[in-house]
């Protein structure tokens, strides 16, 4: 008997999984929609917003880059800093477009990670 309704019921967690998962996050997203049409651009709750959403990408940037974990934390300081550089440079060189930005900062890092591989 037991063993015939877990059967039927192995569905279930994942059931809950999916409701909760939509109703935490979509349900807030709706309302951002919903208020967002409201709000105005320069308006200081969207700047507030901005600046620690901004804060928030660099507090992650700067764990990357010094305190680095896994393969990352095999290679010398020198070298994700160089990276940063580069693709801060790529950056602003190429039209502030951020794809071109990631893609050579990961470019440089593999790269100077491959050579001093090779190297080694």
């Amino acid at each position: 008997m037991t063993e015939t309704l877990v059967r039927e019921s192995w569905w279930w967690p994942f059931v809950m999984i999916l409701v909760a998962g939509w109703f935490a996050t979509d349900v807030w997203r709706w309302l951002g929609v919903f208020a967002g049409g409201k709000l105005r651009e320069d308006g200081e709750l969207l700047i507030w917003v901005r600046c620690v959403a901004t804060a928030l990408v660099a507090g992650v940037i700067s764990k990357l880059i010094l305190f680095p974990q896994g393969i990352l934390g095999e290679t010398p300081i020198w070298l994700r800093l160089a990276a940063a550089a580069v693709g801060f440079a790529a950056f602003l060189g190429f039209g502030k477009r951020v794809i071109v930005g990631v893609l050579a900062a990961e470019a440089f890092l593999i790269g100077g990670w491959w050579l001093m591989n090779a190297l080694a």
